[in-house]
């Protein structure tokens, strides 16, 4: 899903518990958006009105957890 996010591939719902969609559809499993959401790895990249889609951005962690262990060492 990160990858997918760094790619411009997804939108994400405006809303406390936001959807991911890539390609413009909905990802199957929207209990990893939500926790990736609220980790803090990925948010909108720009402001919407409750429910609207806006497309995904990674935030810092996000792409800090995109790193390999290799080159993190």
């Amino acid at each position: 899903m990160l990858r997918a996010v760094v790619a411009g591939r997804a939108q994400i719902s405006c809303s406390s518990e936001p959807d991911l969609f890539i390609d413009n559809v909905p990802c199957c499993d929207q209990y990893t958006a939500h926790t990736l959401a609220h980790a803090g790895l990925i948010e909108p990249a720009t402001t919407g009105g409750v429910g609207q889609l806006v497309p995904a951005r990674l935030t810092a962690a996000g792409e800090a957890a995109l790193v390999p262990a290799a080159a993190a060492a």
